[in-house]
């Protein structure tokens, strides 16, 4: 993508990264490598502008890419939250500046906080920004602001702008569309693949006034639809808070806080576009209007029963534990060490975040024997392998650690420790120690061994704590937050505070920006219903 329009919290790139060996030039019509391009007139300002992207190469391209969305992020299969999004949807795509476009909507079954829009009208937004929503309004507010990304034209615009930097539109589109699935980290990854890194970062990024556009457009279709414009002020609220308790999580580890949108500094900061979007929402508050219902009522009985945060399909995370039932393994990370959960590897990282175990799962054509394999593995780019190889097993599993250097071509040596195991339903493999220097990969080596260690197949005790987690609807408890968190799920999983701050924030009332004026944090009233997190 560009900057995550809605970006995520997550660190954790997910399998859109993929996308980008996937996408290939066949992806694009000749039309759009075309060098001089055509004169369009854009829907929203009435302007002529110069673009290598007309209207009807926005909507085949818009078409191919979507096909391409699905095969990487599944659906959401539940026919009562799709339904619900896409009548929202196609309801403010009517009174949008094109309202011709066949536009299609649709929920992606991705935990992270995330929207992105394709050009020619398609429109996606993840089950994970849903369980931080409040209400219909604040839902409308986010795909408003998609959608004017596409009546704006600014994914034409983005390619236009990256053909003019001179490296062409392919590398706009791929960059543009796979980056704004894979959120911060993997465009992080994604640039350090390419040789224009500078030039890339541009195109990656809607600008500022794109952004800014944008959110004046959300604000002007919730107007149309009658919906209040200050729910774009809660949504990008709801943004801040996230960054706010990623950091105050962060601290309380004992780790650096994230360092939020800083990574492409054209991106509007979430504490600006709060202040910005106060502005453009005061604007239809003069004169006076009466605006309908937010549709909280309805937007609650919608994602009663939605899945929250990790699903079965894709491994989930519990505490120190990680479990994939498809695959039939489990994973526990040693005391102080955090879980996560990527798309091509799972990593168990250290505090300190300087040494972790990178667990891969080999190809089904990684036949033969454990020391064919590593030889393989080690001595591909004529290096040469110095070390010692180890039989073991890990509960059960046939196991074959190896310790030792390896040389490139050149003699530079690196240490390597690694172990090839045999995994339940006929899967191998590979856990990788990998440490910032030596120094650090020697002080994790006994946690690295205990992780390693833990290895298995799934239990019966794995296989109940992999239950899926649920958002349900509950009155608001006389012990506020504090006692809503011990009666979730996710007092098992967290410390106490981490908990309440986690129903905090799904609930609107997490930070300082959340105070009532008087310096109390604002919190629902009794009886109210809001959203807490089940089985």
């Amino acid at each position: 993508m560009h900057t995550p329009c809605i970006p995520r919290t997550s660190p954790t790139a997910r399998p859109w990264q993929r996308a980008a060996a996937t996408l290939t030039a066949a992806t694009l019509s000749s039309a759009l490598l075309s060098a001089c391009g055509s004169t369009v007139v854009n829907p929203v300002t009435g302007e002529a502008e110069r673009s290598v992207m007309d209207e009807p190469a926005e909507i085949t391209q818009g078409q191919k890419a979507h096909q391409q969305v699905l095969k990487e992020q599944r659906a959401y299969a539940n026919p009562k939250v799709q339904a619900y999004v896409n009548t929202l949807g196609q309801k403010l795509a009517a009174q949008s500046h094109r309202a011709n476009l066949a536009w299609t909507f649709t929920v992606l079954d991705s935990p992270e906080v995330n929207a992105f829009a394709l050009p020619g009208g398609y429109v996606y937004v993840t089950r994970g920004i849903m369980a931080y929503l409040d209400s219909e309004a604040e839902l409308a507010g986010v795909m408003g602001h998609e959608i004017g990304h596409v009546t704006a034209r600014h994914g034409a615009q983005r390619a236009t702008r990256q053909q003019n930097a001179g490296l062409g539109v392919l590398a706009a589109t791929v960059l543009g569309v796979v980056l704004e699935g894979a959120g911060v980290r993997g465009a992080t990854d994604l640039a350090g693949q390419v040789s224009q890194t500078a030039a890339a970062g541009y195109v990656a990024s809607y600008s500022r006034e794109q952004e800014t556009q944008a959110d004046e457009l959300g604000a002007e279709y919730l107007a149309r639809n009658r919906y209040d414009p200050r729910n774009m002020v809660d949504v990008i609220q709801v943004l801040k808070s996230q960054e706010q308790f990623a950091a105050d999580t962060a601290r309380a580890e004992g780790r650096q806080a994230p360092s939020g949108n800083n990574w492409l500094a054209s991106h509007p900061s979430n504490a600006q576009r709060l202040a910005d979007i106060r502005t453009i929402a005061l604007q239809y508050q003069t004169p006076p209007t009466r605006y309908d219902d937010d549709g909280r009522a309805r937007y609650l009985q919608t994602v009663e029963g939605m899945v929250f945060g990790d699903s079965r399909e894709e491994g989930v995370v519990r505490g120190p534990q990680f479990v994939h039932e498809g695959l039939g393994m489990a994973l526990t990370a040693p005391s102080g060490w955090r879980v996560r959960n990527g798309s091509d590897a799972i990593t168990l990282v250290n505090a300190a975040g300087d040494a972790g175990l990178v667990v891969t799962v080999l190809p089904p054509s990684a036949q033969g024997s454990h020391e064919d394999l590593l030889r393989q593995l080690l001595k591909a780019n004529q290096n040469r392998v110095e070390g010692n190889l180890d039989k073991r097993s890990l509960h059960g599993l046939p196991a074959t650690h190896f310790d030792g250097v390896v040389r490139n071509a050149q003699g530079a040596a690196t240490a390597v420790h690694l172990t090839l195991v045999d995994g339940p339903l006929s899967r191998r493999y590979l856990m990788r120690h990998l440490g910032r220097d030596a120094a650090a990969l020697q002080r994790a080596d006994a946690p690295l061994r205990e992780a390693e260690a833990s290895f298995r197949a799934i239990t019966p005790a794995d296989r109940e704590a992999a239950r899926p987690w649920v958002i349900k609807a509950v009155p608001f408890p006389k012990g506020g937050f504090a006692e809503l968190a011990r009666s979730s799920v996710l007092a098992a999983f967290m410390p106490a505070a981490q908990a309440e701050g986690q129903l905090r924030l799904m609930n609107s009332a997490y930070g300082q920006d959340g105070t009532d004026g008087a310096g109390h944090i604002a919190e629902p009233k009794v009886g109210q219903m809001v959203k807490t997190i089940g089985r």
